[in-house]
């Protein structure tokens, strides 16, 4: 693949007069749109519009973030880019048999799933791709933007949901940072849900700092990581000296297939590791070993040892286990992400949402890492959204970000 392309300055997409108002419609382009995760994104947000099942596990369906502004779940047009070509009612299917969706959701939500379906688009780079860097962001650019124009929706907000790919190295654009330059070069808001590394990779650097554009990530906190933003802080607050630290993660499906590939693996568990020393304020023995167990599908147990001092060097062990479904743990947060970062694009907000720390594993900006304190952040950033009108300007204060 060529060096890595400039990328000029978004220019904001155009809506056409026969489009519905600005504020009706808001956009999710989701990056892995076949995928386990944006699958349950989409059969998900249809179910909740339905009135079908209850927003269990979405922060921003909570009564903290009334009157904020969001965009409501109705207002959610999908689409996306994917290099497989199982549509997404088939897939759903395979969701609901493996037990990820209740039993009855897709064929309720069919019509749903097939609008997505319809705006999905083909990623890259494919086997055997002989187009650069430069023609993948223009041609995933020209897709956001057509996007844009078919839909009518106000803006359009970009989310890689994508499986995990290994950390980049040289100056090469990797495929997770290829699409966040098309969302840059789009004029569209940037979240990076995964560990792979889209926006930091330091060629995009410039380009994102001038985008005037919000962006958050990356790497979702679903699961094991989210125990330990809580554990960290209790020990550390307690002044009890973590002496060791493992953990072991079994899963199956996408994820454990790509996390399968050592140095995949690896960039999942850099962040892992960083919640630990961030929390503690040292680094302590231990690890993370995954393992694929395909006969697990989208299920997922993570195993954490701990051992640590009490009072007079009394040795003690903690040990915790989290079995769950990696697909419904990641759709309500990919939802509220989505909502919260229109909501921080329309009120003029740019930059990173170092705010939404709450929920990554290594998130942007400097913000802390203890769940609690992440969570005071998120609620700092419903308030400052209830004071912001539609055009950016704080109210009484003419003030921008």
């Amino acid at each position: 693949m060529s060096a890595s392309p400039s990328v000029p300055v978004p220019v904001p997409v155009p809506v056409p007069a026969s489009a519905p108002s600005s504020a009706a419609r808001t956009g999710v382009w989701l990056i892995g749109a076949r995928g386990s995760v944006a699958t349950t994104v989409v059969a998900g947000c249809a179910a909740l519009t339905a009135g079908l099942h209850a927003p269990t596990g979405m922060v921003t369906e909570t009564p903290r973030f009334a009157g904020t502004g969001l965009p409501a779940l109705s207002s959610l047009v999908f689409g996306g880019h994917d290099t497989v070509d199982c549509p997404l009612p088939k897939r759903a299917e395979a969701l609901a048999a493996g037990g990820v969706l209740p039993p009855g959701l897709p064929a309720a939500v069919a019509a749903e799933l097939a609008a997505a379906e319809r705006e999905i688009r083909p990623g890259g780079p494919l086997p055997g791709d002989t187009r650069s860097a430069e023609d993948l962001i223009t041609a995933f650019s020209a897709d956001l933007r057509a996007f844009a124009r078919r839909s009518g929706v106000a803006r359009t907000v970009v989310i890689n949901v994508a499986s995990t790919e290994p950390l980049a190295t040289g100056r090469d654009l990797p495929p997770s940072s290829l699409y966040a330059a098309a969302a840059l070069r789009a004029g569209c808001p940037y979240v990076n849900f995964t560990p792979s590394t889209g926006l930091h990779h330091p060629s995009l650097a410039a380009e994102a700092e001038t985008s005037a554009l919000p962006y958050a990530g990356r790497d979702g906190k679903t699961g094991q990581t989210l125990l330990r933003s809580v554990l960290g802080p209790m020990f550390a607050q307690r002044a009890l000296t973590v002496r060791a630290w493992s953990g072991t993660n079994l899963l199956g499906g996408g994820d454990g297939a790509a996390l399968a590939d050592p140095a995949a693996a690896a960039a999942k568990n850099a962040g892992k590791e960083r919640v630990l020393y961030d929390t503690l304020g040292t680094t302590v023995e231990g690890e993370v070993h995954i393992d694929d167990v395909p006969a697990l599908g989208d299920f997922k147990t993570a195993w954490d040892h701990i051992a640590f001092d009490g009072f007079l060097g009394t040795r003690m062990i903690l040990q915790t286990i989290w079995q769950g479904c990696d697909s419904a743990l990641a759709a309500p947060l990919v939802l509220d992400l989505a909502r919260l970062t229109a909501r921080a694009h329309e009120a003029g907000l740019t930059g990173p949402l170092r705010e939404l720390g709450f929920y990554f594993k290594d998130p942007v900006g400097d913000g802390p890492s203890g769940l609690s304190e992440q969570y005071a952040d998120l609620l700092g950033l419903a308030d400052r959204l209830r004071t912001r009108p539609a055009d950016g300007t704080a109210a009484g204060t003419g003030e921008r970000r």
